[in-house]
């Protein structure tokens, strides 16, 4: 029982952790230490994106799931619980493309704009 608590627990981290990495630099914009948080996130969301590696939480939930005898599942956290209740067709690579270049235009004009805007506060009138 304790197992499957803790991997539930990592899969709620998890969830919050995938819809940080692309709405984090919105939360910037109201707390100005967000990307001290977010870009990190990002980068490691970029990462993980770009060469298909397993993200370590993945495996641990997997590795808790089996130690409390559930089933694990087949491919990554994204799409076993994401992408496959929405579309059971899966993404495909040119969606992947174009939701990460959306995720990476949207961070990088959020940042330029608090660029922007604390460049413009600093600036003697």
């Amino acid at each position: 029982m304790l197992y499957r608590i803790a991997a539930d627990a990592v899969a709620v981290i998890h969830l919050v952790f995938v819809v940080f990495v692309p709405f984090g630099a919105l939360l910037a914009l109201k707390w100005h230490w967000i990307p001290w948080l977010h870009l990190p996130a990002a980068a490691w969301g970029l990462f993980i994106e770009i060469t298909g590696r397993a993200c370590p939480l993945t495996d641990l939930e997997l590795a808790l799931r089996s130690h409390a005898g559930e089933p694990g599942y087949a491919g990554g956290f994204i799409e076993h619980y994401l992408v496959t209740p929405v579309s059971s067709g899966g993404l495909t690579g040119e969606t992947q493309i174009v939701l990460l270049v959306l995720v990476i235009a949207t961070n990088t004009l959020v940042y330029g704009w608090l660029h922007v805007r604390r460049f413009r506060s600093r600036r003697p009138a």
